[in-house]
């Protein structure tokens, strides 16, 4: 990583200016002007999420197709004018960098980044329509999110006294969204209990037929990967479905052949269950119903090779 990268597209650099912006969208909230608090808020978890990447690697948050910002980004300062990445490749990339930030996360992001940009750049008044219980909960927690990957927290990011409140905000929501994920699981678990045992029994079979590969179509959206699960409400085979992050690969031998071995690891992002419909939408809703969010399996790959020639 280079050393003296040009300050537009430095990790700490960055950091500080979200932490100032931050500090302007507490002081309007205190103000009581909360279509600006929400403005400044937004333009915070933008440089948030652009510190965080560009402390990996500055690459990631400069525009690909403007070939100086890559020469920038590489610590060889061409220019002055460099580009970074939208809002939307912003918050994409997130997702396969942050493990928590899921689908759910991401498409809040995106929503506050586009209500930004409305009220910067047209006649409407976007976050004049939006009330302060619909997003500063998840506003504060997707900031969470990507402190967490960053070794920091929200006390560091704001200061001990002003992170008292949005972690107070974050503790509710929890135990709200933890309340009515139980609920969901315990309503799926009577409705399946009051069927007769020989239906429950035709159904628990049914379940056990079904493959993953073949359970597409049971959720949203379009995933890497889906894996089985068993229902925390009926315990009958149900599926998770979710986005790659990690990799490793390591290579065994013998006399007859090279292969790979692969430790995947995938961030669940949904769970549907066909035997009692449960649904869970988001690592957060996962974890609140008991099950696991992250998913490892092994695959093995036999390696192709040329025989040398001219060798004989």
């Amino acid at each position: 990583m280079p050393e003296d990268v040009f300050i537009a597209i430095n990790g700490d650099a960055l950091h500080a200016k979200s932490k100032i912006y931050i500090g302007r969208a507490l002081a309007r909230k205190g103000a009581g002007d909360l279509d600006e608090y929400q403005l400044w808020a937004s333009l915070a978890l933008e440089l948030l999420g652009k510190a965080a990447l560009a402390r990996k690697h500055p690459s990631l948050v400069v525009d690909p197709t403007h070939w100086q910002s890559m020469f920038v980004a590489a610590g060889i300062n061409v220019t002055t004018d460099v580009k970074t990445i939208t809002a939307k490749t912003l918050f994409e990339r997130l997702a396969h960098f942050v493990p928590r930030f899921d689908k759910t996360i991401q498409k809040f992001c995106l929503g506050i980044a586009e209500r930004r940009n409305a009220e910067l750049h047209s006649a409407d008044l976007p976050f004049m329509t939006m009330r302060l219980d619909a997003w500063e909960a998840r506003y504060w927690h997707a900031c969470d999110t990507i402190l967490g990957q960053m070794g920091s927290s929200l006390e560091q990011w704001l200061g001990a006294a002003d992170a008292a409140a949005p972690r107070q905000l974050l503790d509710e929501a929890a135990k709200a969204l933890e309340a009515a994920v139980k609920l969901r699981v315990l309503a799926a678990k009577e409705q399946f209990e009051a069927l007769k045992n020989a239906e429950r029994e035709r159904l628990a079979a049914e379940a056990n037929l079904r493959e993953p590969e073949h359970q597409s179509g049971l959720f949203k959206g379009s995933y890497d990967e889906t894996w089985t699960e068993r229902c925390p409400a009926c315990n009958c085979r149900a599926f998770m479905t979710g986005e790659q992050t990690g990799e490793d690969i390591s290579e065994e031998r013998d006399e007859h052949a090279i292969w790979e071995i692969v430790d995947r690891e995938f961030a669940g992002e949904e769970f549907r269950c066909p035997t009692c419909d449960l649904s869970l939408v988001g690592s957060d809703e996962i974890a609140a119903s008991g099950l696991d969010t992250l998913h490892e399996d092994r695959q093995e790959r036999e390696m192709e090779y040329e025989p040398d020639y001219g060798n004989d």
